[in-house]
């Protein structure tokens, strides 16, 4: 065996996730085999963020600092052969950042040690990468608990000469979620049209952009739910839940490179109809989420379907229940299902956290919780999470060089309907 037979950085009781303004308290623990002359040894806590134009490229082209700090644990001597420990403590920046990776940019938060040996001789280094999580309040943003509302109408031809429309309105009960909170979802389609719609398809989107030369958005399917299509001259409702999985906090409150956004896209492939409904996912629920009732009164007053054309009407006069309001099944749902005590782990809470009364430093931690895209890993109870989505009926936009990242991205309909994917709306 070598001089020096362990060196490492044991954080206290054994965390690795930290709130912003918390007491960073560990020791740098040392084994030598025989004595060790060193000038000094030092202990350095950095927290730093770094984007590349180019996924999964060191290559950084823009960073950010958010904690440098270092502490001199030893002055020049000789460490006789043994153990030995260095006590350290950081206070950490209360604007620290939540830690996040993703691939175009990372934030990262570690304590790195160092000795510092004499000339001609082998400098030693250790790190050991620790989490911040800053929790957002969804209470904090505005509106946050009223429902979420949106409706478009398609008009269409068919059958060379007729022309028809389809009404799609889409409507959550809240704003925001936390982890393992259930976003409901209502979706009511009217279709004006001889023609019978393709299945529906709601989609739960994760956007990062990062700030490098020129942004770069990555743009992730979370969940996806399907259900049925809408025959025609029918008005039907869906009605559909999805489990909202261990996914990095809305935003990245404290980064100025790295945002976070989601939405919850509900569309149609025939004909093209799209609504997308901004949602926040936080840390700290809405402190009184209501009971989902659907749209508000009046939002179906502009979705009831006119008159269909007489020869129309005799087609369907067989049918008599061909008008009325039916509900529509769910096809395929693709959404890891969740351990059952899943649905009570909210990031950040004291529950999710070690305590500082571990009774062993080396104790094993709770189960990490990783998302799908981009994300770093979590304290959280349970295994459950999402999975990649399988369904290629309808896939998200591209949006490698959209101009505009913090409005809410173009909707399928508007990206299919321009013959390069990279223009703005409107464009």
């Amino acid at each position: 065996m070598g001089r020096v037979q362990l060196f490492e950085i044991r954080l206290s009781h054994g965390r690795i996730v930290y709130s912003p303004g918390e007491p960073l308290v560990g020791a740098v623990y040392v084994r030598l085999g025989s004595a060790l002359p060193f000038r000094a040894i030092r202990v350095t806590c950095t927290g730093s963020c770094k984007v590349s134009s180019k996924a999964n490229d060191t290559a950084w082209v823009a960073e950010e600092g958010y904690i440098n700090s270092s502490l001199s644990l030893a002055d020049k001597g000789s460490l006789p052969a043994g153990e030995h420990s260095f006590p350290f403590q950081f206070l950490l920046p209360a604007t620290a950042p939540t830690s996040f990776e993703g691939p175009f940019g990372r934030i990262v938060h570690q304590v790195r040690a160092t000795i510092d040996t004499p000339r001609f001789s082998k400098d030693h280094q250790c790190s050991l990468v620790f989490y911040i999580l800053s929790p957002l309040n969804l209470n904090s943003i505005p509106d946050i608990e009223l429902p979420n509302v949106a409706s478009t109408t398609k008009k269409f031809s068919y059958k060379l000469v007729k022309t028809g429309s389809v009404v799609l309105t889409a409507s959550t009960e809240l704003r925001g979620y936390v982890v393992g909170q259930v976003l409901r979802l209502q979706a009511d389609i009217t279709n004006q049209s001889g023609k019978d719609t393709s299945p529906v398809v709601a989609s739960l989107l994760q956007k990062v952009s990062y700030k490098a030369k020129r942004w770069i958005y990555d743009v992730r399917t979370i969940a996806e739910v399907e259900g049925a299509g809408v025959k025609a001259w029918r008005q039907a409702q869906w009605q559909e839940q999805i489990l909202v999985p261990a996914l990095p906090q809305s935003a990245l409150p404290g980064c100025s490179l790295i945002h976070v956004d989601y939405y919850l896209q509900v569309s149609i492939k025939v004909p093209e109809a799209s609504v997308i409904l901004p949602v926040f996912v936080g840390n700290i629920p809405v402190n009184h989420p209501q009971l989902f009732a659907g749209p508000p009164p009046g939002a179906l007053s502009q979705v009831l379907p006119s008159a269909p054309p007489q020869e129309e009407v005799e087609a369907e006069a067989g049918e008599p229940h061909a008008r009325g309001l039916v509900s529509l099944s769910t096809k395929s749902h693709s959404q890891q299902q969740p351990a059952p005590e899943a649905s009570h782990c909210m990031l950040g809470s004291p529950e999710s956290r070690p305590q500082d009364d571990s009774p062993a430093p080396h104790s094993v931690p709770p189960p990490l919780c990783i998302s799908t895209g981009a994300t770093i890993p979590y304290f959280a109870e349970g295994s459950g999470g999402p999975v990649p989505t399988t369904s290629t009926l309808i896939l998200p936009p591209e949006y490698s060089s959209w101009g505009y990242p913090y409005e809410a991205p173009p909707s399928y309909e508007q990206s299919c309907g321009s013959a390069d994917p990279g223009l703005s709306p409107g464009s």
